[in-house]
């Protein structure tokens, strides 16, 4: 099963105020808020823009570590999530986007933009990808 909810690290800013955010399974997920609550909404917003560059930059999406003591669980967004498995499952079968959209009967143009960040990908065709690479997308609200 697939997640992609980060531990993640709050530190105080003596010096500025505020948090740091760090993640040690997606050191580029670094961020700050001036309060807890504002430093772990930035903190998803980071997560998603590393998640989203590692996917453009055709690097591995590592799985989410326990959390160690003190750490605060941090969810990517649902289509940044679904997004990332439909990569992480491409990458495991060594499916190309092209075979994608010839295993979905659809333009490859379309398979592209199916992992860009910047298009608006609707939820019902990502889980039609996932379901052509023999995954499905299952909620969990907490």
């Amino acid at each position: 099963m697939l997640r992609f909810t980060y531990a993640v690290k709050l530190t105080r800013d003596r010096k500025d105020g505020g948090y740091v955010v760090s993640c040690r399974d997606i050191p580029e997920a670094i961020t700050q808020g001036e309060s807890i609550e504002d430093a772990l909404s930035e903190a998803e917003g980071a997560l998603q823009a590393a998640i989203e560059g590692r996917i453009e930059d055709d690097m591995e999406i590592p799985a989410p570590s326990r959390p160690k003591h003190g750490e605060r669980l941090v969810s990517t967004p649902v289509t940044t999530a679904l997004k990332a498995a439909v990569y992480v499952a491409m990458r495991e079968q060594k499916v190309s986007k092209s075979e994608l959209a010839r295993r979905m009967n659809v333009h490859e143009k379309e398979a592209r933009r199916m992992l860009d960040p910047n298009h608006p990908t609707k939820v019902p065709a990502l889980e039609r990808a996932l379901a052509t690479l023999g995954r499905r997308a299952e909620i969990a609200v907490r």
